[in-house]
């Protein structure tokens, strides 16, 4: 076997990857801002679920994998599917029916902020040092910041800035749950996002109906609402993620992570190219604190780790980080 390749010798081989990734995740949102004109949040979230799950499987297919077979997995995946799928997905498309779609990318870089208390207070998979607290008090000021605290909260923006926090805080209970009962299963972290999909397809097909009523026929919908689902579920739940996986292998987890910083960027640039958003001047700004908080965060835990990331050819999911990924989307 050929001796493993260094995160970043090549970074032609992984850049154009990760940038694809950054955008297509910025771009979830302006399709969530279309999605909503037309559709109940939830059967936004249920088209892309469903559109990202047959792009997994299709992938599965084409790598001769197959689904995991272990109940005892699947009970868990209920739970990642709920809290890290089904519930932040819809509470983002009701942020956006209140909020813009640059607002939404803002809030969703909040959630590596939850992510470590939940990890170190609940989950107890990581420990709190002062670097980190004091990233996430940085953070959380960029939170009031983004939020514009002292003009006085309330109102339809405050409520869906609420809801898109809200759904980044499920993204940060998913993740170290995923690292705690999840990580370092032996299927492929493709196998395992798809049954996560999957179940979470299956709890949307219950919900919608009994919450939003019964679904409105294709043919009733514009062809702007129908492609802008597909390709929410097609390429930011399903593609992307694949895309995502190989930059992993090849860059390394820690290297993969700071995408997080350019989803918000591509975000602002497509919502005020595409819908003509506007910002005030205190989001941004407030967005920045946020991305500062993060880094300090987690600037400690990347030196920590002296040892590389394992050759991916050997174990590409074996490892610290979830078999799924860390940074989530809209």
């Amino acid at each position: 076997m050929n001796a493993p390749t260094a995160p970043d010798s090549n970074v032609r081989a992984w850049l154009p990857g990760f940038l694809a990734v950054a955008v297509i995740w910025g771009a979830s949102f302006l399709f969530i801002k279309i999605g909503v004109r037309e559709l109940h949040p939830m059967y936004v979230a249920l088209g892309r679920v469903v559109a990202g799950a047959l792009t997994l499987l299709v992938a599965l297919a084409v790598l001769r994998d197959r689904l995991p077979r272990d109940p005892k997995l699947w009970l868990h995946m209920v739970v990642v599917a709920a809290v890290g799928v089904a519930l932040p997905f819809t509470l983002f498309g009701y942020g956006e029916q209140r909020v813009s779609s640059i607002l939404a990318g803002i809030w969703n870089a909040t959630t590596p902020l939850v992510v470590l208390p939940m990890a170190v207070l609940v989950f107890r998979t990581e420990r709190m040092t002062a670097r980190r607290a004091i990233g996430m008090t940085l953070g959380f000021l960029g939170v009031l910041v983004v939020l514009g605290a002292w003009r006085g909260l309330g109102g339809a923006e405050f409520t869906g800035q609420l809801l898109c926090f809200a759904a980044a805080a499920c993204y940060g209970l998913s993740i170290p749950y995923q690292k705690r009962f999840v990580a370092g299963r032996s299927e492929s972290g493709v196998a395992l996002s798809a049954a996560q999909l999957l179940v979470a397809a299956g709890q949307l097909v219950i919900v919608a109906p009994l919450v939003a009523g019964a679904p409105p026929a294709p043919t009733s919908l514009s062809f702007d609402v129908v492609v802008s689902v597909l390709a929410l579920g097609a390429l930011g739940t399903g593609l992307a993620f694949v895309i995502n996986l190989r930059t992993i292998r090849l860059a390394g987890a820690s290297t993969a992570s700071t995408v997080t910083y350019l989803i918000p960027i591509f975000a602002v640039l497509i919502g005020v190219i595409a819908l003509d958003e506007q910002l005030a001047w205190y989001q941004p700004v407030g967005a920045v604190i946020v991305l500062a908080g993060v880094a300090v965060s987690q600037r400690l835990l990347v030196r920590r780790r002296s040892r590389p990331d394992p050759d991916p050819a050997v174990a590409p999911h074996q490892t610290t980080e979830p078999a799924v990924p860390r940074v989530t989307a809209g």
